[in-house]
């Protein structure tokens, strides 16, 4: 119920994907300050989630599986315009390293996110990890899909 989560920048000449990726195409109902309703599919899965308004890197979350053509159904209706990547998932030590290769008005971004047990929990960076943006909101997915990356003026 509770999503405690810190996310990176990549160095990209650093890292290299040890497994095979799963597309994922995702939209937002409600990019509300208070919560964020996101609608994803992922390869042949889809999900409905409902996030609360971020306490530093703790938040409410909740996910639910819905039929697939559901989720497409609501990607047509959703705001701005879809946020796509390619997820690869590594395993560090006890963690898994969620890493998002953004694609279309996203491309440019490579981003990875983990998932700690508590805020203060201790972990070990990968080499290829750059920069922390857990605290910048240009970097939640439901900004960028109303504000692209590729407008970033980089």
């Amino acid at each position: 119920m509770q999503e405690i989560e810190r996310k990176f920048l990549i160095k990209t000449e650093l890292w290299q994907p040890s497994a095979k990726g799963v597309e994922i195409k995702q939209g937002y109902l409600s990019v509300d300050p208070e919560r964020v309703v996101r609608v994803r599919v992922a390869g042949e899965k889809a999900f409905l989630a409902i996030k609360g308004k971020p306490e530093g890197i703790v938040r409410t979350e909740l996910e639910y599986e819905i039929p697939k053509n559901h989720a497409e159904g609501l990607l047509k209706i959703c705001l701005g315009f879809p946020v796509e990547k390619i997820r690869f998932k590594e395993k560090i030590g006890e963690l898994v390293w969620e890493i998002d290769v953004f694609k279309g008005e996203n491309e440019g971004l490579i981003m990875a996110e983990v998932e700690l047990a508590h805020e203060n929990q201790n972990f070990d960076l990968p080499d290829w990890i750059g920069e922390e943006v857990s605290s910048d909101s240009r970097y939640y997915n439901s900004w960028l899909s109303g504000n692209p990356y590729s407008g970033w003026g980089k």
